[in-house]
């Protein structure tokens, strides 16, 4: 029989990576699979920067056809009847009023733990394969996103890439987005369009300064955030409202407004290049077929690096060996890893330098890429799929560099 109605737990903790994944895969679900989905949040105010409508007062809401449910740990009811599926994303701990609920069931749900992305060796060991609960009758199944074969794939909405291709086919269509910012198109001023959203970091200010001092004129476009009051302070200025630019060399930074997910896949599509963080948007930024750089989640124990170099492993195999060579030391300098290579702001212009002239091998790989991740089925259709009739197996002892 199919599991119609499905509960997903999320704990904000990256602010928008962990609900920006769940808000997407909640949406899929019922969108695409005609499902009944809960969404368990604890951090509505984080959540409404990504879904305006969202009343973070509400205990109860429903949004794009979705629940949502104000997760509250200290006074969660004891008496919410589990769903047919439930998904503990990224290892969040369900209540255990809930979890006792769930084995007291006649007919017991299946319990899936949606984990983090990464391109490691041992992921497609350990995906799909149970955890017996330590006292109740439960088991819990792990369930990884991955780039290939043996793995959940990436969350991938079903008219993702033809709106995409539309839309960077359509010059009035980018014509219109770049107005809403009182821009026109990239290739009428001839700059280079930079989307920067990131996490702070102490590279920033190398990259800024070659970005200013550079040949090419750059359009730098920073979502209200976090790394908003490191930029104003390479500008030596205070930190700028929505709207407000700040400008030095060849440099132009504009803030732009905090926006929802589908405005900000046009902004991945629109931009030559794209800085993102964590997994939602580093996923995202896969999908718009444009180059990228990725600030990964810090991790205990330099766990982070390991993952960082797994994916560059995978995603530059098909690179030219310069193109692959350039990537590989601007990622690493950029997330601060050990060989990352000359400090300050002569290490970072000859970085970006080297950066740049592989831009052309860059741009052909991002299209390959995405079209050689679009192949396989999408996360979502997966975990469908793996409801239905759950795997048996012994789950083995995670490496050191999973995710907690």
């Amino acid at each position: 029989m199919r599991a119609l109605h499905w509960d997903i737990f999320c704990h904000v903790i990256d602010n928008f990576g962990d609900i920006g994944v769940t808000w997407r895969l909640a949406r899929q679900l019922v969108a695409e699979h005609g499902l009944r989905v809960r969404l368990w949040v604890d951090d509505l105010e984080s959540f409404r920067r990504i879904a305006p409508d969202l009343d973070p007062a509400a205990d109860t809401q429903t949004l794009r056809e979705v629940e949502i449910r104000c997760w509250r740990h200290d006074i969660f009811d004891a008496n919410v009847e589990p769903a047919d599926v439930v998904i503990e994303a990224f290892g969040c701990t369900l209540p255990e009023a809930y979890v006792e609920r769930m084995a007291a069931r006649p007919v017991r749900p299946v319990w899936v733990n949606l984990e983090y992305l990464s391109a490691e060796a041992w992921v497609p060991e350990h995906h799909r394969l149970p955890s017996p609960h330590p006292r109740l009758p439960l088991t819990r199944y792990f369930f990884f996103p991955g780039f290939g074969a043996g793995t959940g794939g990436l969350l991938r909405d079903r008219d993702l890439i033809r709106k995409r291709d539309a839309f960077q086919r359509d010059l009035q269509a980018q014509r219109d987005f770049w107005r809403r910012f009182g821009l026109a198109p990239a290739a009428e001023i001839e700059e280079m369009r930079i989307s920067l959203f990131s996490y702070e970091n102490p590279e920033l200010d190398g990259l800024l300064a070659a970005w200013a001092d550079g040949e090419v004129p750059v359009r730098c476009l920073v979502p209200e955030g976090r790394v908003v009051e490191q930029v104003a302070a390479f500008f030596q200025a205070p930190p700028p409202a929505a709207g407000a630019t700040l400008a030095r060399g060849r440099l132009i930074v504009q803030i732009i407004p905090f926006t929802d997910q589908d405005d900000y896949d046009r902004l991945l599509w629109a931009c030559d290049l794209n800085f993102v963080r964590g997994e939602d948007s580093f996923v995202r930024a896969q999908w718009a077929a444009r180059p990228l750089v990725w600030h990964i989640y810090p991790q205990k124990e330099n766990a982070h690096f390991v993952k960082l170099e797994a994916f560059l492993a995978v995603y530059g195999e098909q690179l030219p060996a310069t193109a692959a060579r350039a990537l590989e030391s601007f990622w690493r300098a950029w997330n601060g890893a050990p060989d990352g290579g000359p400090e300050g702001e002569s290490g970072w212009k000859a970085r970006w330098e080297a950066f740049s002239r592989e831009r052309p091998a860059f741009e052909a790989h991002a299209r390959s890429w995405a079209k050689r991740l679009g192949r396989g089925p999408d996360l979502a259709a997966q975990l469908v799929e793996f409801v239905s009739q759950p795997q048996s197996g012994t789950m083995p002892p995670f490496p050191r560099s999973a995710p907690s």
